[in-house]
């Protein structure tokens, strides 16, 4: 995979960077939208690297069209030369087919207008795109690691944006036919990859060929729903409600349903113990061909579409609580459901059904940690909780490369400039927003201050829906807008980390390595604990049945009212632990004063996990930090 570092300006609308990609209500808007006849649509023809000739462009994409079309009526509507090579032309769905086999075609995608997808993650997170702004924001620079971005995306569009802050020292890596062009809000890309070696898909430029790059860079939030459900109605009127991001329209058609294990493909030596899965090859192309296939596990869908189905459902024994995209009409279901659409495949003579489109519900149980994510504790360092935090990751619509499939499949024909996707990556850039927008504000305070005041102010979860409690979700869910004013902070230095890393057992010659300085040493920095790090939260690992005592030492500094007086407030379950803060009062007489105390845990744990919480409040301000205590 080629990959690309790039880096995005703020510039004047800093929450914008994040919103735009989701709230847009165009995609392509730039770009001229025919008058075609009912049979025919805009399409954009993608070519590739940008010509160096340009006035031979347009010559070009005429030939092109005439070589295709003869003396048909074919015009070209709008030649691209500057940032790549492409043009639009009216067409019909047969023509674009035709268009997209022709030399020198990279893809045929519709040019056309997006509605306005509703999305509400930073509504969720009590964050609304009408927050207060800092006069800093011009000068806050994201950095993204990642496969590329496409940057003719609306997302990345700098109208109205100043140019690059004073400070940045960056530059666009471009070759001279590259055909990537940065502006004042990309204002910087590189592209590289680790062994020299690109594969056949990739880009030799920091464009985006895979889509992931592109919409972490333009994230901008998810919805407070679990799964824009996907309904499978039976031929007998019984409907399964199952999970999918289902695009396709059946328009209420009913096709044939069939059991993958009765459909193997035997010329290729399979058995019906293996077709039920449905994986590549296995199902009988004459079989399955225009029905709906029922396959026992959740497969990428790519067996089911090249044998030719009408629709994919799928029975799974580990039920999840998410799902992809898929190049057919796809809906997936536990064993429960799943089983009851099995019993009516086989009781039915002719059993047939059809998948509708997918619709948004609402998931009253949010926010929660989904399956997919890991949990703690953290095996290189237990005393450290992780996760720290978590944010909206399910289902986030944002920007994508136009010539990745949206399903990431290559069967799958569908390319478009926005996608939905799940994932931890999907979470980081809320994260990396909410911290952007922090340092707006304070453009002084270091990456832990920063992160502490993320952890602090985040929202409590429910260990009653995640099990594995704070190993599921850190501190909580993340909360911006209180992030910005947390009234204390746990910051740490360099000097703090290296002290940590020398109790963690590191040699000077490693710390060197990292730190690029030969004065580097542990030497009078292994006195003490890792848990001393200077961290927003405790964590404690035991023995069972053992008697311990463990004491944490932490400092705050003073980030809100000049005179302020905190006090403590513990909530922790007994569990035959004495947890106890000294002292439970600090008084303020300054901003940037620095305060120390001490929590102290003692007694024996025989539960494997006990968990609670550390609130020194102000009365504005409740600065919030998990204690876990786990075996």
């Amino acid at each position: 995979m080629c990959e690309a570092i790039v880096a995005m300006k703020a510039g004047k609308y800093l929450l914008h960077f994040f919103l735009l990609a989701l709230l847009a209500t165009k995609a392509a808007a730039h770009l001229p939208q025919s008058t075609a006849n009912a049979n025919q649509k805009s399409y954009i023809v993608y070519m590739g690297d940008r010509l160096d000739d340009g006035a031979s462009t347009s010559l070009l994409h005429a030939n092109m069209l005439q070589d295709a079309f003869g003396g048909e009526s074919k015009s070209v509507l709008c030649s691209y030369k500057k940032s790549f090579n492409g043009f639009v032309v009216d067409l019909n769905e047969e023509e674009a087919q035709k268009m997209a086999g022709m030399d020198g075609v990279v893809s045929v995608f519709p040019n056309e207008k997006r509605k306005l997808h509703t999305t509400k993650s930073w509504d969720f997170m009590g964050f609304p795109q009408q927050v207060e702004r800092a006069a800093m924001e011009s000068d806050v620079i994201i950095g993204v690691f990642d496969t590329g971005i496409w940057p003719e995306s609306q997302s990345f569009d700098d109208k109205g944006i100043s140019p690059p802050p004073t400070k940045w020292k960056g530059s666009c890596q471009v070759e001279p036919s590259d055909n990537f062009t940065c502006n004042n809000k990309i204002i910087g890309a590189k592209y590289y990859h680790s062994d020299g070696m690109f594969f056949p898909s990739d880009l030799v430029s920091p464009r985006d060929s895979d889509g992931h790059g592109t919409h972490t860079a333009s994230t901008a939030a998810g919805n407070s729903v679990d799964g824009f459900s996907t309904l499978v109605r039976l031929g007998d009127n019984t409907s399964y409600e199952g999970i999918s991001i289902n695009t396709f329209d059946l328009k209420n058609k009913t096709y044939p349903i069939i059991y993958g294990r009765d459909a193997p493909n035997t010329t290729a030596g399979y058995t019906g113990r293996s077709s039920r899965f449905c994986t590549i090859n296995s199902l009988d192309r004459d079989s399955v061909k225009g029905k709906i296939v029922l396959c026992d596990t959740i497969e990428s869908g790519r067996g089911p579409f090249l044998a030719g189905a009408a629709g994919m459902v799928t029975r799974n024994e580990d039920w999840t609580d998410y799902t992809d995209l898929f190049p057919l009409p796809t809906s997936s279901f536990n064993l429960v459901d799943g089983g009851m659409i099995y019993q009516y495949i086989n009781l039915t003579s002719t059993p047939n059904a059809t998948i509708f489109k997918s619709d948004e519900v609402s998931d009253t149980l949010a926010p929660y940690v989904v399956s997919f994510s890991s949990r703690g504790p953290n095996p290189i360092t237990p005393d450290i909780i992780k996760p720290d935090i978590s944010a909206p990751g399910v289902y986030i619509l944002a920007a994508w490369s136009p010539i990745s499939p949206v399903s990431q499949l290559e069967v799958d024909n569908r390319f478009e400039g926005f996608n939905i996707i799940s994932g931890t990556s999907m979470s980081c850039p809320h994260v990396s927003g909410a911290a952007a927008y922090v340092k707006s504000f304070h453009p002084t305070w270091s990456p832990a201050a920063i992160q502490s005041a993320l952890m602090t102010t985040a929202s409590p979860m429910s260990p009653g829906i995640n099990l594995e409690a704070e190993f599921a979700y850190g501190s909580g869910h993340l909360n911006p807008l209180q992030a910005a004013n947390p009234g204390l902070v746990y910051d740490a230095n360099e000097a703090d980390y290296i002290t940590f890393l020398c109790r963690q057992g590191y040699a000077t010659r490693f710390l060197q390595l990292l730190t690029k300085d030969n004065s580097t040493t542990c030497l009078g920095s292994t006195n003490g604990t890792v848990s001393d790090l200077n961290y927003p939260s405790f964590g404690l690992s035991t023995s069972p049945s053992k008697a311990f005592s463990r004491s944490f030492k932490r400092t705050v500094t003073n980030v809100g009212s000049p005179l302020a007086l905190y006090r403590a407030d513990l909530s922790f379950p007994n569990g035959g632990l004495n947890v106890r803060v000294v002292p439970d009062v600090l008084v303020f007489t300054s901003v940037g004063q620095k305060l120390s105390f001490d929590v102290v845990i003692e007694g024996t744990l025989d539960e494997s996990l006990v968990s609670g919480s550390l609130v020194w409040d102000d009365g504005e301000h409740k600065v919030r930090s998990p204690i876990v205590v786990f075996i």
